[in-house]
This record gives structure tokens, sequence and C-alpha cells, in this order.
């Protein structure tokens, strides 16, 4: 009995200090925080990976980005490329756990804090201090805006991931460039729509597009034979291309005329057509008629 007792003693004292030293472990050995676990769970992944293993590269990204955030594009930009970059993006992240292991240790913190304060109340790092302008933030909000929508497309990983960030910003700017070419001819397209009916395969003077108004007239297209009529009027006012597409309305090149008030039974028979869908009748277009006159017999003669 007395042998079976000292057996257990030795046991319990065993199982004593095995613990104690578990404990002891486990002290000196902090467990690794989800930055560093996931630095390194990237760099196990590129250390492993065969030349230009692009699956390889996408789990890596995702596995760093899920810890790390987009704190380390470098790394990020060497494993999205073609094909991956994985020699120094496994010796950015080697000298990154490095860094980690072995923080700067500072004798003062305190004296260190105050110096940089002081650095930092220099005049020249006073736009540190001031709040992003209201254009700053728009210009994140649209970023943040356009960065979501790309998600919705591409998944999770379309930034900085399996989509390079200059990608990303080429995209952007062919959408932006697609936009403002689509408000560029829509607005240059307000001349043109007025003139409609009136294209022809180059340009024309201003006498065609009278002996135009002349011709629809005698047909009854009173409508048609006023547009000629503004036509006439703003390709001698203006150039022959006015028609084609000016950024311009009638009214506006209407008043580069000597005495733009003159034209007003033109342009407000123009107007009520044109813009109110009205008829227009004989003595109507008699005035109109006559007030374009005095822009066709120079270029008559001219021809």
């Amino acid at each position: 009995m007395k042998g079976v007792h000292r057996l257990l003693v030795l046991l319990a004292g065993a199982a004593a200090i095995c613990a104690w030293a578990q404990v002891t472990v486990s002290a000196d050995s902090p467990a690794p925080t989800p930055y560093r676990q996931a630095v390194s769970d990237a760099y196990d992944i590129v250390s492993r990976a065969a030349p230009g293993d692009v699956e390889a590269a996408h789990q890596a990204a995702a596995v760093l980005q899920s810890g790390t955030g987009s704190s380390q594009p470098e790394i990020l930009a060497d494993l999205a490329q073609q094909p991956p970059d994985f020699k120094d993006a496994a010796a950015r992240l080697q000298a990154l756990l490095g860094a980690l292991d072995r923080p700067a240790a500072i004798a003062d913190p305190a004296a260190a804090q105050s110096k940089l304060d002081q650095v930092l109340a220099m005049h020249r790092y006073d736009a540190l201090h001031q709040p992003p302008s209201a254009l700053d933030r728009l210009g994140q909000w649209l970023t943040d805006r356009f960065k979501e929508f790309l998600r919705f497309l591409f998944g999770s990983n379309a930034i900085g991931g399996v989509i390079p960030p200059w990608v990303v910003y080429g995209i952007g700017i062919v959408v932006i460039a697609l936009v403002g070419l689509v408000v560029f001819r829509s607005t240059r397209g307000r001349f043109g729509g007025e003139f409609a009916g009136l294209t022809a395969a180059g340009p024309r003077a201003p006498a065609d597009f009278f002996a135009e108004a002349d011709r629809l007239a005698a047909k009854g297209d009173r409508v048609g034979a006023l547009r000629a009529l503004c036509a006439g009027v703003a390709a001698t006012l203006a150039g022959e291309r006015t028609w084609e597409g000016s950024p311009l309305t009638v009214r506006e090149i209407f008043q580069r005329a000597p005495d733009p008030v003159s034209l007003r039974p033109l342009l407000l028979a123009f107007e009520a057509a044109v813009y109110g869908g009205r008829d227009v009748d004989a003595a109507t277009y008699e005035r109109a008629a006559t007030v374009a006159s005095r822009f066709r017999g120079p270029l008559a003669e001219a021809a």
C-alpha cells in the first residue's frame, strides 16, 4: 500500500510540474494576433506556391486581406500580377513578420511622444489637423460607391485581389469618359434636333436653305419651310456648318444679329411650331418669310 501511495504522490507531482510548465510557456509565448496570423498564413502559402500559380496568389491575397485589410498594398500588388511575383511577396512578408516579432523599443515613450507632438504642431502640417474638404468627401463617397459596385459585379475580392487596382481606376476613367461623351453629344444635339429633316451629306450654303424653304412652302409644308428659313438665317449668322450640331439654340444664335428684336416674328413662329407643336398659318409664315428675306438677298447676290 505504501508503494502505491508513493506512486500516486509522484504522479500527482509530475502532473503539477507539467501544468506549471505549460502555463509558463503560454505566458512567455502569447497567442499570435489575427494580424500576425494572417501575415504568417499568407507567407506559408506564398513560400509553398509554384511559380505562376494564380490560384495560390488569390488565396494568399484573401488570407492577407482578412487580417490586415488594405494596409499592405505592395504585397497585394505582387500577388495580383500576371504571373504573381511570389519572390518579392515572400520577401516582404518575411520582413513584415520580423518587424512584428521585434517591435522597436523606445527608452522614453513620453519624451518621444512630446517630440512628435512638437513636429506635428509645425505650420507645414496644418493640413493634417483640418477636416477633409467638401470636394474630398465627395471624391471619397464616389470612390466608395464605385468600389461597392465592382464588388457587386465581381465579388468581395474585386479590389486589390482578383482585379488589380489599376484596372479598377481604368474602368472608372472609361465610365466617366462615356458619361462625358453622352452629355456632350446630347448638348450638341439640341440644335441638330431643331433642324431635323434638313441634314445633308456636307455643309450647305444659306441660299440652299432658303431655296428649300421656298420649295416646302409651295408644297404647303409651312412648318418645314419655317425650319429651313431659320436654318438659312442661322447659317448666315454663324456659318454654314451651324445646322450640323451647334451647342447653341436658335434663340442664342439669333442674338448675334445686328438687330435681334427684328427676328422675333421668325423666332416666335419657329418656337411655337417646333416646341409647341402648333400649325403655321399663311399670315404667320408670310411675316416670318419677310423677316428672313433680309438675310437671303446678299447671299443670293454673292452666289
